[in-house]
Formats: C-alpha cells, sequence, structure tokens
C-alpha cells in the first residue's frame, strides 16, 4: 500500500483520484489532502479515509474551526502550508491536482524530497519544466503526467518508442470549433463553459475553447517526452475517444483509445505506468471505430503559436503566457472582457516582456506577479 498526499482534493480531478483510491482500498492510503475555498468537503473525506493525519486548508479561520472539531490532525494554511504539508505528512506519493501558478512549488517540493509526483497541474511544466526536468535528471523523485493526453502518449512510447516520426496530441477543439474567427467575438462565458465532451472545473474548461489548454499540453509534452515543437502535431477528434497518438517512420499509428473518463489517466499515474491497457495500431486512422478525426487549423486557433515561442525559447516565457492567460480568463469569466480579449492579452503580454533566461523559482515568481499587474492595468485601461 502506498501512502498519498492529494492536492487540490475539492476540485473535478481531486474528486475523481478519490473514487480512484476507494475503489482500490488495498492500493492507496490517503494521509493527507489540501482544500481551497469548498472546505465543506473537509469531513466528508475524512470520514472515509481514517489515516488523515495532516491537512492544508487556504484561509486561516477555517484552519481554526477544523483544528477545534479534529484535534488530532494536523492543519496547515496558505500556500506555503502546502509545501509544509508535502515536508511533513509521510506521504510516498504527491498528487497534484491544484489549478493555476499555485501548483508549481508544491511540485518542486515533492521532487525534491523524492516523491512519486502524480502531476495534473499543467503550470508546474508550462512555467517550471526547465526545473521540473532539472531536478529528475538529478535523480530527485519521479513523474508521472495525469492529463489523458499524455497518459496516451506515455502508453504508445512505453510500447514502442523508436522510429517516432510525430507525437500527435488529440484535441474536441473545444464547443466553438465550428465557428469562424468572427462569431467568436459575442461568445459568452456561459457558452463557452459548455464543453462538448468532458466535465472539468471553469478555468481548464474555457481554456479548451481558447485552445490554450492544447497549447499547454503541446509545452508539456515537450518537457515530458523530449520533443520538439517540429516533432509535435494536433489533430481534431470530435468526440474524445483517441487521446492521443504516436506515428512512426513506416507510416503506422499508434493510439490509445477509449471513452473520455479521467478516472482511465489518474488510474495510471497512481499506478505507476503500471495497469493493463492496450494500444491501438493502424495505418489508417480513419479505420479506428466509433470515432472521427479533422483536420487542425492553425489560423482558426492561432494561440498555438505561442507553444513554438515557449519551447524554443524557454526561460520566463512560460510564466509570462500562464500568468497572462490565468489573469484575462478570470476577467472573462466575470465578464470583465470579451472571449477573444483571452487571446490578446496573451500576444501582448509575451511581446512586450524579454524573457529571463535560467530562471530559478524565485524569478518565475516576480514574472507572474509582474505580469498579472500588467493585465489588469491593461483590462482597467481597457487594453483587450
Amino acid at each position: 500500500m502506498i501512502s498519498v498526499c492529494l492536492l487540490g482534493a475539492s476540485g473535478s480531478i481531486g474528486q475523481q483520484t478519490i473514487d480512484v483510491m476507494l475503489k482500490n482500498p488495498h492500493d492507496f492510503d490517503l494521509v493527507s489532502f489540501s482544500i481551497g475555498q469548498r472546505t465543506r468537503y473537509v469531513r466528508g473525506i475524512i470520514k472515509r479515509f481514517p489515516h488523515i493525519s495532516s491537512i492544508c486548508l487556504q484561509n486561516k479561520s477555517s484552519v481554526n474551526y477544523y483544528q477545534k472539531q479534529y484535534p488530532s490532525i494536523h492543519f496547515y494554511c496558505g500556500d506555503e502550508g502546502l509545501n509544509e504539508l508535502i515536508r511533513n505528512s509521510g506521504a510516498e506519493m504527491v498528487v497534484n491536482a491544484l489549478v493555476g501558478f499555485v501548483g508549481l512549488k508544491p511540485s518542486i517540493t515533492s521532487l525534491e524530497n523524492d516523491k512519486i509526483l502524480c502531476l495534473a497541474n499543467k503550470e508546474s511544466l508550462v512555467v517550471g519544466g526547465e526545473i521540473i526536468n532539472h531536478l529528475l535528471s538529478k535523480g530527485k523523485g519521479k513523474l508521472y503526467p495525469i492529463d489523458s493526453e499524455h497518459v496516451a502518449i506515455a502508453k504508445c512510447l512505453a510500447v514502442d518508442n523508436q522510429n517516432v516520426d510525430k507525437i500527435i496530441i488529440t484535441a474536441s477543439g473545444g464547443p466553438f470549433r465550428n465557428l469562424s474567427r468572427d462569431q467568436l467575438s459575442d461568445i459568452t462565458p456561459e457558452q463557452a463553459l459548455a464543453h462538448p465532451n468532458w466535465k472539468m472545473g471553469k478555468k481548464i474548461t474555457i481554456d479548451s475553447a481558447t485552445m490554450v489548454n492544447k497549447t499547454f499540453e503541446i509545452i508539456e509534452a515537450h518537457y515530458l517526452f523530449g520533443y520538439g515543437y517540429q516533432d509535435i502535431d494536433v489533430l481534431i477528434n470530435y468526440n474524445s475517444f483517441v487521446h492521443s497518438i504516436v506515428r512512426y517512420n513506416d507510416g503506422t499509428y499508434r493510439a490509445d483509445v477509449g471513452k473520455p473518463d479521467m478516472r482511465v489517466p489518474i488510474k495510471y499515474a497512481l499506478y505507476q505506468g503500471l495497469t493493463d491497457y492496450q494500444t491501438v495500431v493502424t495505418d489508417n486512422l480513419d479505420s479506428i471505430k466509433n470515432t472521427s478525426f479533422g483536420e487542425f487549423d492553425i489560423k482558426r486557433f492561432p494561440i498555438v503559436n505561442v507553444a513554438k515561442k515557449v519551447i524554443e525559447e524557454k526561460g520566463t516565457l512560460g510564466a509570462i503566457f500562464n500568468a497572462s492567460n490565468e489573469e484575462a480568463v478570470r476577467a472573462f469569466l466575470n465578464h470583465e472582457i470579451p472571449f477573444l480579449g483571452i487571446e490578446k492579452i496573451i500576444n501582448t503580454c509575451l511581446s512586450k516582456q524579454k524573457s529571463i533566461k535560467n530562471p530559478n523559482y524565485e524569478d518565475l515568481k516576480q514574472v507572474d506577479l509582474l505580469t498579472r499587474s500588467m493585465v489588469k492595468e491593461m483590462i482597467k485601461k481597457g487594453e483587450y
């Protein structure tokens, strides 16, 4: 049995991770977890997992309240509390299901403390991929992705990683894949939150609609598997049954195929790639049953070009990209900017800020704060 620390226990990935652990009680023991604002989940998790020894909550008032209710459990508070939780809970595995830049430092802390890191926090690699890979190269900890696309790629490469021609990341295209660029100008947050295939949190759902999420995934694939931007393609898969594909030099394809259910890649990560699975091999993707494909149009989704810039220039560009997107998405959800304003804000920030080469965590944190301040000023001035 492996002891687990779950960061972001009340979110979509967190709740599905709990489902997987409950269905495999002899293999996983949840000993610590974190929750942000939705503290109503605390009691239920403690009730279902009797060995909880430590919890991190976002607000001090919540910590004080629950500490009185559960005096035998150690409570931590805030962002730094996340790192204390990782260092002190005794968990062998950390599932990072946090959303946003806040997830980067816990990923670094996990690897520094030789934990098995199951990573759903995209920003850890988009912003801090160089730091993460440096720690892994020194033999610090282990990393297993949770994203369905990257788990699919890992499965295919585990079977055959020789003579690879392309890594092909599939995309649903989001709820607006059939709309023209001009038709996107009047999109509302409510429309953007209606994803056709997946049920996810608000932020990642908006990222899927803008295709920022797919841009993130290309950057993640670069850091996870070592392929350059020119070696990674995107293909529209309308019902998300094909989770990603590896194409080989002989023209054959190997794909991971199945209904869209995040519990499958979560289980793969928790079992450190040792679950049973089958990949589909074909020389004609259209022969795969119950699914269909469409060409990815970079002119329709130009934000994906940002992946090339971030991968090739590295430094703090990922931090600028992520921070500008986080603030722009927040503003869009609050009806402060239009849908296409998200893309404009990202591109403006990337063009106005210089990248710092070989950044450490403090460099990334400063750039993150500076970019957020820049975006807020842009919105205040109506520059979107």
